[in-house]
C-alpha cells in the first residue's frame, strides 16, 4: 500500500495520533474511529431492544466469524468465537484426547496463557516438557523439531510470535514436522495475527487461538479459535454452551432437546456472546483486510531500518531477531540503563513497554518514520 494511503487511514482512523507516539501494540491495540462508531450503534440499540430484529443478531456473529476466516484463509465453520486467547488455549487443552504418559512440549519464556493450561494436564497423566531457549533467549525450534520425534509427544503449543522477544515460530517447518508424527499443533497467535500474515490453506495448524484487543485493533471480549475442519467433529468441548447444539438456532423449539453438537465450530462456543465487542472485531478486521496483512508487515520492517541503523553506532542493542521467517513488529531493545531510557520515552510521550529486562517496542500501520526516528533519539540520550 502506498505510503500515502497509509497516511490517510492513519489520520481517517487514527486521529490521536499527532498527540503521542504510541508502540505498544503487544500489549494493548487502539481502536480505530470505525470500531468505536460499529460498538457504539450496537449499544444504542441495546438501550431499547426492540430495535433488533430476530436475524440481527446471529448476523453479528456470523459476520465475526467470516472476518475471521477471512484472516486466515480458513473457513468459517472452523471458527468458534471467544472471549479471549484463555479461552481458546485452555479449550485446546481440554478437548485434545490425551491419555496418560503423553507429553506437550511448550517453549520456555511463552506467555503464561500458553502454559498454565497445560501444566494442568497433569491431572490427568499429561507432563509439560518446557524446552529451553537458545544463548540469545529466543525458542530453540532445532530442539523443538528434534523432541517431536518422541512417539510420547502428542501436542505442541507455541505462540506465533513471543511476547518478550519478538521472535516469530516457523509455523510452517514446525507444522510440517507435527503433521509427519501426527502430533497436534497448537498456537497461540495474539501477538502475531494483524501483524504477520498466516494462510491456514498453507501452513497446517490444527488449533489457534486468539484474542482481538492487540494487533487486531479490536475491543476487549472479543477473539475467535479455529479448530482444523477435519478436527471439528472428533472433539467434543469439556463443556455445554447451550447453543453449541443442533436445534437450538430455531427458538420456537428450545425444549426439543437434542444433545448432538453441531458440526462445526460453534461447538466450542459458550452463549451469550457480546455482541457489541463481536461487531467492534469485525470492523477492525475489515480494516486489516482492506490495507492487507502484507503490507503492515511490509511497513513494519521500513519503520525497523532507522533502528537497525542506530544499533550499528553501539548505543543500544535490538534483541528481537531481524531475519526472515523469525522478524516481526516486536522490537526489544536493551539499553546501558533500561529504566532511564524508559523514562525518557515517557517524558517525551512515547508509550511503550518493559518486558523482561528490554523495552519492547510494537508500532502498526498507523506509526510513521518521524516517530522511530524520534524514538531512535530518546533511546541514544539526544
Amino acid at each position: 500500500m502506498p505510503s500515502a494511503e497509509m497516511t490517510r487511514i492513519r489520520d481517517l482512523e487514527f486521529p490521536w495520533c499527532r498527540e503521542r507516539i504510541y508502540l505498544n501494540n503487544a500489549s494493548i491495540g487502539p481502536i480505530p474511529v470505525r470500531t468505536q462508531r460499529a460498538m457504539d450503534a450496537i449499544q444504542a440499540k441495546r438501550r431499547d431492544p426492540a430495535l433488533f430484529t430476530d436475524e440481527e443478531l446471529p448476523a453479528i456473529l456470523a459476520r465475526g466469524r467470516e472476518a475471521a476466516a477471512r484472516l486466515l484463509n480458513a473457513s468459517p465453520a472452523e471458527i468458534a468465537l471467544a472471549p479471549n486467547t484463555s479461552y481458546g488455549l485452555n479449550m485446546a487443552a481440554q478437548v485434545l484426547p490425551f491419555r496418560a504418559g503423553d507429553l506437550v512440549l511448550v517453549p520456555d519464556g511463552e506467555f503464561p496463557a500458553n502454559v498454565y493450561p497445560w501444566l494442568l494436564q497433569a491431572r490427568r497423566g499429561v507432563r509439560t516438557e518446557l524446552v529451553p531457549r537458545t544463548a540469545e533467549g529466543w525458542p530453540d525450534e532445532a530442539r523443538l523439531l528434534e523432541r517431536v520425534a518422541d512417539p510420547r509427544v502428542r501436542a505442541v503449543a507455541v505462540s506465533f510470535v513471543q511476547f518478550a522477544t519478538g521472535y516469530r515460530m516457523d509455523l510452517d517447518r514446525l507444522g510440517a514436522a507435527c503433521r509427519a508424527h501426527e502430533t497436534f499443533l497448537v498456537v497461540d497467535a495474539i501477538q502475531g495475527l494483524g501483524q504477520c500474515p498466516l494462510d491456514l490453506r498453507r501452513t497446517p495448524v490444527d488449533l489457534l487461538s486468539c484474542g482481538a484487543q492487540k494487533w487486531l485493533l479490536g475491543p476487549w471480549g472479543a477473539g475467535f479459535l479455529y479448530v482444523r475442519a477435519d478436527l471439528v467433529r472428533g472433539l467434543e468441548p469439556a463443556f455445554a454452551g447451550w447453543m453449541a447444539f443442533r436445534g437450538t438456532d430455531d427458538f420456537t423449539r428450545l425444549c426439543d432437546y437434542d444433545a448432538t453438537f453441531h458440526d462445526d465450530a460453534r461447538r466450542f462456543e459458550l452463549v451469550t456472546l457480546p455482541f457489541q465487542d463481536v461487531a467492534g472485531m469485525t470492523a477492525s478486521l475489515d480494516l486489516l483486510d482492506e490495507v492487507g496483512v502484507p503490507a503492515i508487515a511490509e511497513h513494519l520492517r521500513a519503520l525497523r531500518v532507522p533502528l537497525e541503523d542506530a544499533t550499528a553506532r553501539g548505543r543500544f542493542t535490538v534483541v528481537s531477531p531481524a531475519d526472515d521467517p523469525h522478524d516481526c513488529g516486536i522490537w526489544c531493545v536493551r539499553t546501558a540503563d533500561v529504566r532511564a531510557a524508559y523514562r525518557r520515552l515517557r517524558a517525551a510521550g512515547v508509550v511503550a513497554s518493559i518486558r523482561e529486562g528490554s523495552i519492547r517496542l510494537s508500532p502498526h500501520l498507523y506509526n510513521s518514520m518521524d516517530d522511530v526516528a524520534r524514538v531512535v533519539e530518546l533511546l541514544e540520550g539526544s
